[in-house]
Formats: structure tokens, C-alpha cells, sequence
């Protein structure tokens, strides 16, 4: 057992907390809380995970992480030894993931958005069949009626006469004016530097965030005032979303990228680095001013 394992270990005991108390709180599995408290870091999925379980596992007993890492500095790994891939991954696997997380997501509320025009269309194409329906069409084939009691003493050829009908001229409806269609949402990778891209979200109204995986992925997410909204692992099929509407800045690290899928209100973001050559990415993405 290593000095800072020990010192974890009389931090947890101290508390009269259990390695299962610590993965209910932290997420971790207990394996690797029990690698920790051991100093056997080679069971962890990689070096980048290393920092990131000790700094929970410190938090959740009470303990400054920034502190433990200054002290026991010899015993844990670098942060700048995290850029070995933590798996093998196939660049059949890798080019099928980009297809994938390219594909755009339409936004059911678009609907909502043609709903006036569709209702403005059927209000004039029902107006214009009623005036239609209304008209008369051409003159009447049969003679109109003749009082019996009034004698004509007209030519005869004048009683096969009928009166011509004059037909009423067809108003024209007033242009409806369409009112314009709302700017769609895009979402851009505007730079990228080392491991970090900067995304410009713009003609959005709102700021949903999701991450989901696919795996196992260790995430944080945080926004430009630097609140913390969750830190952890994610297992597979698990999400955290989170509403940033207000908000001008969202930050995600993402441990492994190739499990990780992050869509803003609902679209997908292409990752601009390879998920299967830069596993380990910090992501960037500011809301554009209107």
C-alpha cells in the first residue's frame, strides 16, 4: 500500500465509510477505489483515469485533491501521460462513428414553425372554392316563369327569348403575407489547439446539453463560470442533459471519446479532432450573441 492509498483509506475509515459507500457516491467501481487505496494502478483504464478517480475518491472523503497530488506528486501519474489510447479501435469503426455522429437530427418543433403557413393556405384555397361555388354558371336553361294571367301580345319568336344573366365579378382575395421562417440552428467548429475545439453554437434559443455513452466514459461538464454540473464515469446507454439557456459557455472533457456522444438541443456534434486518434478531448461551446 502507497502513503497517499494509507491516507485515503484513514480518511474513508474515519468517516465509517465502506469502498461501497464510496462507489455509491462517486460512480467508480470498487475495484479500482481498492487499486487506489493498494497503489496498483495498472488494473485502471488508463493513466488519465488515475488522477481522475483519486480527485473523486479525495472529494468524497473530505480531502484536497490539488493538495494530494502536490504531496504524493511521485506516486501518480502525470496529467500529460493520458494521450495513449485506452483501447485498440479499427478505422473501419472509427470512419462508421464520424458517418454516424454526422447525421443530422431534425427538430420535431420545426413543425410547429410551418403550422401558420399550412393554416393560411387552406384558409385561402377554402375561401377561393366558395366564391366558386357561388358564381352562376352561364345563363338558365329552361324559360322563366309566366304568370298565366298576363296575355302577351308580342311576336311569338320573342317568348323563346331568355334573359340574359349578368354575372357577378369575382372579388380578388388580399395577399396574405407569410411571415419568415426562423433561422435554423448550426452548430461550428471555429478552432482547434492540442487537444481542446472551440464549437460556435448560433441561432438557437435555448442551451440543452447532452452526454451519453456508448461504453464506459469518464465525463465533466461545466459551463463558462466554471460550475461543475456533474463529474464521473458513464456507463453505457446512460445520458446527463442539462440546461444551460442563459448560459454562454459550455465545457466538457471527455475521457474517451469514441463512447462518447454529446448533442446540443438535440443535434449530434461532429467531433473536428478523430475520436480514434485524440481519445482524450476538451470541448468548447459558446452560445453566439443574437
Amino acid at each position: 500500500m502507497t502513503e497517499l492509498g494509507r491516507k485515503l483509506k484513514e480518511a474513508r475509515e474515519s468517516k465509517g465509510m465502506s469502498l461501497s459507500d464510496i462507489q455509491e457516491l462517486t460512480k467508480i467501481q470498487k475495484r479500482y477505489l481498492a487499486g487506489i487505496e493498494e497503489g496498483n494502478y495498472d488494473i485502471m483504464p488508463g493513466k488519465f483515469y488515475v488522477r481522475a478517480f483519486i480527485k473523486q475518491y479525495a472529494e468524497a472523503v473530505g480531502l484536497n485533491a490539488e493538495e494530494l497530488f502536490e504531496e504524493f506528486k511521485s506516486e501518480v501519474p502525470s496529467s500529460k501521460e493520458d494521450e495513449v489510447p485506452l483501447r485498440p479501435t479499427g478505422a473501419a469503426a472509427s470512419e462508421q462513428k464520424k458517418v454516424a455522429a454526422s447525421k443530422p437530427v431534425r427538430d420535431s418543433s420545426k413543425f410547429l414553425d410551418y403550422l401558420p403557413k399550412i393554416l393560411v393556405t387552406a384558409f385561402i384555397i377554402g375561401a377561393l372554392f366558395l366564391v366558386w361555388m357561388l358564381i352562376p354558371k352561364g345563363g338558365s336553361e329552361s324559360e322563366p316563369a309566366v304568370d298565366e294571367k298576363v296575355q302577351v301580345q308580342e311576336d311569338p319568336a320573342v317568348e323563346n327569348e331568355t334573359p340574359a344573366v349578368e354575372e357577378e365579378p369575382v372579388k380578388d382575395e388580399p395577399a396574405v403575407e407569410e411571415p419568415p421562417a426562423a433561422p435554423a440552428q448550426t452548430l461550428t467548429a471555429v478552432s482547434a489547439s492540442g487537444r481542446q475545439t472551440v464549437y460556435e453554437l448560433a441561432g438557437a434559443k435555448s442551451f440543452e446539453v447532452s452526454v451519453s455513452s456508448k461504453g464506459e466514459t469518464w465525463v465533466e461538464m461545466a459551463d463558462g463560470s466554471g460550475k461543475k454540473y456533474y463529474s464521473g464515469m458513464l456507463a453505457n446507454g446512460q445520458t446527463q442533459t442539462h440546461n444551460l439557456t442563459g448560459q454562454t459557455e459550455a465545457q466538457i472533457v471527455v475521457g474517451f471519446a469514441p463512447d462518447t456522444v454529446i448533442t446540443v438541443n438535440g443535434e449530434p456534434l461532429a467531433y473536428k479532432l478523430p475520436a480514434a486518434d485524440e481519445v482524450r478531448q476538451d470541448i468548447v461551446i459558446r452560445m453566439k450573441a443574437q
